[in-house]
C-alpha cells in the first residue's frame, strides 16, 4: 500500500518527515490555502498514485470538549467560505460547491481505524472540519463560521479542497488536524504562536500511529 500525506507548511513537514522513512509513505508540502491544497493533492495522485491520501496539519478548534493538542479526525469536511446561491439549484446549501457533495465524508474504513487510534497524552475527536481561505485570528470571524457550522470541531485552510480533489479522482481520503489554538478562547492568535514555540513537538504522533495501523 502506498500512502500520501499532504501538509501545508514547512513546520508541519518538519514534524512529519522524520517520522516516516518507509518509501511507501510519501510526505509532501502543498502550501497554504485551498488552491495550493487542491493542486498538491492532484500532483500527489498524478506522480505517486497513492492508495490513500492523508491530510495532516494544525487547525483552530471549536467546542467545550476540544483542547490545544487534541486531534480532530474529519469524519466530514466542508467549506465555510463557499456559497453558490439557490437561483439555479434550490438544493445547494451553504458550504457546497454546486454539483459537488455538500460534505465530503471520510472513507469509512479509514475513519474506523482512526477512531481506534490510541496515543498516550492525545485525545482524538471524530467530527466536522470546515475549510476556507482565512486564517481565523479573531473571535468575531470564528463566531461567523460557527454560526453556519455550530457542530464543527476544527477550522482549517486545506482539508475540504484535498477532499474534493480525492473525490474527483476516486482516492480514499481522511484528514487529521492537531488543534493549535481555540479562537473563541484566544486573543491575537497567541495560542497559535505558543503552540509552535512550546508544544508542537510530537503533536503529529497520532498521524504516525494511524498510518502504521494501515499496514496491520
Amino acid at each position: 500500500m502506498k500512502i500520501g500525506i499532504i501538509v501545508a507548511m514547512d513546520k508541519e513537514l518538519q514534524q512529519l518527515q522524520h517520522l516516516f522513512t518507509d518509501g511507501n509513505v510519501v510526505v509532501e508540502k502543498c502550501g497554504i490555502g485551498k488552491v495550493n491544497a487542491a493542486l498538491g493533492a492532484a500532483e500527489m495522485i498524478r506522480r505517486h498514485h497513492p492508495d490513500v491520501i492523508v491530510s495532516s496539519g494544525c487547525a483552530g478548534g471549536n467546542g467545550d470538549d476540544i483542547h490545544v493538542q487534541d486531534v480532530v479526525v474529519g469524519a466530514e469536511v466542508s467549506y465555510h467560505d463557499v456559497y453558490c446561491g439557490t437561483s439555479i439549484d434550490q438544493t445547494t446549501v451553504y458550504g457546497q460547491v454546486q454539483g459537488m457533495p455538500s460534505r465530503y465524508k471520510a472513507d469509512g474504513q479509514l475513519l474506523a481505524k482512526a477512531c481506534r487510534v490510541k496515543c498516550e497524552g492525545f485525545s482524538v475527536h471524530p467530527g466536522l472540519i470546515v475549510t476556507g481561505d482565512w486564517f481565523v485570528d479573531s473571535k468575531d470571524k470564528m463566531r461567523d463560521i460557527i454560526s453556519h457550522f455550530p457542530e464543527a470541531k476544527a477550522v482549517d485552510m486545506e482539508s475540504a479542497a484535498i477532499a474534493q480533489t480525492c473525490y474527483k479522482y476516486g482516492v480514499p481520503f481522511i484528514s487529521f488536524r492537531v488543534v493549535s489554538d481555540i479562537p473563541l478562547r484566544d486573543t491575537d492568535a497567541s495560542m497559535y504562536h505558543d503552540f509552535w514555540n512550546t508544544i508542537a513537538e510530537n503533536s503529529f504522533q497520532v498521524t504516525k500511529t494511524f498510518v502504521e495501523s494501515l499496514y496491520e
